[in-house]
C-alpha cells in the first residue's frame, strides 16, 4: 500500500511541473482540428489553461495553429507544437512527459490506441480518447486499470458522441430519480428541424469514423474472451429484469416511433459504469438498453438495409475493401472523406431520452415490484464533431479541477464513473447540452 501511494505521489508532483496542461494527440485531423478551434474558446473561459498540440507533421500543425487563430480571432503564435508519431515509443514518452492530460483524437484506437495509452501511464499523464470501439475500450480496461490506478493516472475512453451522451445522461436520470433505479431505456432521436435548416445531401460523418466501423466489426469475435476475463464476477440483476423487444418495433416510450437497437459502444460503455458504480459505491447497478428510434417506417426500412448490407460486407477482408474505398455508396451518404459541413454540424439536432424505473426508497429491491418512474432527456447540437470536441476538453478540465472527487487514485474508466461525482453535468449544460426532467412518477 505504502508502494502504491507513494508511486502515486511522485506521479503528481511529476506532473506539477509540466509546461503543458492538456495536449491535442492528431490534431490535423478531422476532429483533431475541431478540438483544437474549441479548446482557444474554452481554454480562455477557464483561464489560465496551457495548451498544446501535437502529431507527426510541422507543417501541418502550424496550419491547424492558423487556420484557428482565423476562426477565433486569436492569437496562437506561441502555442507549444509537440513532434510525435504513434508508431514511434521513444517520441509518444518524449510527448506524454510534457503534459498533464492527453486528449487522444488519433484512431482507430483499435490500431493505434493502445502504445498512448501504455506511454501516458508509464509518464504519469491523464489518456482521454473518443473511441467507440468496445474491443479496445474493454481490453485497455483488463490490461492497464491496475497500472493506471497504481501511477495516480486516469484513462477514459468513450468521452465523445459514442459514450458521453448515454452515459452521463444515465448519471443524470440517476441523480433525479431519487430512489434506487433498477433499469433504463434510451432512445436516440434525431430531432425535426426548420426546412430551412435541412442539408439532405451533406455527410453526418468523417471517413475516419467509418473505417473505425468497418475495422472493427471483424474484431469483435475477440470481445467475448476479453468481456470473460474483465467481468468474471456477475453483477446482481433485480427482477423485474429489463424486457427484451423484438429487434424492429414501435415504441410507446419513444412517442411511437419504430426502434432499432442500437449497435455501437453505447450499451457497453453504460453497462461498464453501472458495474463500476455498484463496485466502488455499493450502488444498484442499473439495467440498460439503447434504441435508435425513427419517425416513420421508410426511413427505417432504408436504415435496416444498408446496415445489413455493411454486416454482410464487413465480414470478409473483399468486403471490407469496398466499404473503404466507397464510403458514400453504401452509407448512402452519411460518411465521406470530406465529412460534414460547418454548416450542416451547426444544423443538425439530436435527442436522448432516458425512461428509468425502480423503487422509491433508496433501499432497493423488496417483495414488491418497481413503483416510480421518472424520464429524463438530454438534447444537444452539432452532436458529431462539434458535441465531440466540447465533450472532451470539457472532461479534461475536470480532471485538472476535480480529480479528488474521481474514483480510487487512478485507472481505466468509461465517463459515467469517472465523472458521477463531479460537475461534468453543470459543464456540458453551460455549453449548450440540455439536461431536463420530462415527467417523475
Amino acid at each position: 500500500m505504502y508502494t502504491l501511494l507513494l508511486s502515486g505521489l511522485i506521479s503528481e508532483k511529476m506532473a506539477e511541473n509540466r509546461p503543458i496542461d492538456i495536449l491535442v494527440l492528431g490534431a490535423t485531423g478531422f476532429t483533431g482540428q475541431r478540438v483544437v478551434a474549441k479548446l482557444v474558446e474554452i481554454a480562455k473561459q477557464h483561464g489560465q489553461v496551457r495548451w498544446g498540440v501535437a502529431g507527426r507533421n510541422l507543417e501541418k500543425l502550424r496550419a491547424v495553429l492558423k487556420e484557428a487563430a482565423k476562426k477565433t480571432g486569436e492569437n496562437l503564435e506561441n502555442i507549444p507544437i509537440v513532434i510525435a508519431d504513434v508508431t514511434d515509443e521513444k517520441s509518444l514518452a518524449d510527448m506524454a512527459s510534457k503534459t498533464k492530460v492527453v486528449i487522444n483524437v488519433c484512431g482507430p484506437y483499435a490500431f493505434y490506441g493502445e502504445p498512448v495509452v501504455k506511454a501516458c501511464i508509464n509518464s504519469g499523464t491523464h489518456h482521454l480518447d473518443v473511441s467507440g470501439e468496445p474491443l479496445y475500450m474493454e481490453s485497455v480496461q483488463l490490461k492497464y486499470h491496475a497500472s493506471a490506478d497504481e501511477k495516480g493516472v486516469y484513462v477514459i475512453t468513450g468521452c465523445g458522441l459514442s459514450g458521453v451522451p448515454a452515459d452521463v445522461g444515465t448519471i443524470f436520470l440517476r441523480k433525479q430519480f431519487g430512489g434506487a433505479l433498477n433499469s433504463v431505456e434510451i432512445f436516440l432521436s434525431a430531432e425535426e428541424q426548420p426546412s430551412s435548416e435541412k442539408n439532405k445531401s451533406s455527410a453526418i460523418g468523417h471517413y475516419a469514423t467509418w473505417e473505425s466501423a468497418v475495422n472493427g466489426l471483424p474484431l469483435a469475435k475477440e470481445l467475448k474472451a476479453v468481456r470473460s476475463r474483465l467481468f468474471s464476477k456477475k453483477m446482481p440483476v433485480h427482477k423485474p429484469r429489463l424486457e427484451s423487444r423484438f429487434p424492429i418495433h414501435k415504441n410507446a416510450l419513444a412517442g411511437g416511433k419504430w426502434c432499432l437497437p442500437m449497435k455501437g459502444a453505447d450499451k457497453s460503455i453504460v453497462v461498464r459504469s453501472q458495474r463500476y458504480l455498484h463496485e466502488l459505491y455499493r450502488e444498484i447497478p442499473a439495467q440498460a438498453d439503447v434504441h435508435v428510434a425513427i419517425r416513420d417506417f421508410v426511413s427505417m426500412s432504408i436504415l435496416v438495409f444498408f446496415a445489413l448490407i455493411f454486416l454482410l460486407l464487413a465480414k470478409f477482408s473483399i468486403g471490407r475493401s469496398l466499404l473503404l474505398k466507397y464510403p458514400e455508396i453504401f452509407s448512402r451518404g452519411c460518411f465521406s472523406r470530406e465529412g460534414p459541413t460547418e454548416e450542416a454540424q451547426k444544423n443538425s439536432v439530436v435527442s436522448f431520452t432516458f425512461f428509468g424505473r425502480g423503487w422509491s426508497q433508496k433501499t432497493g429491491p423488496a417483495a414488491t415490484l418497481p413503483d416510480k418512474t421518472v424520464t429524463t432527456k438530454l438534447v444537444l447540437r452539432s452532436p458529431g464533431y462539434g458535441f465531440t470536441a466540447t465533450s472532451i476538453i470539457l472532461c479534461a478540465m475536470t480532471i485538472l479541477e476535480e480529480s479528488k472527487n474521481m474514483p480510487l487514485r487512478g485507472g481505466v474508466y468509461p465517463p459515467g464513473a469517472a465523472f458521477a461525482k463531479t460537475s461534468l453535468i453543470e459543464k456540458l449544460d453551460r455549453h449548450g447540452v440540455h439536461f431536463e426532467v420530462i415527467r417523475s412518477t
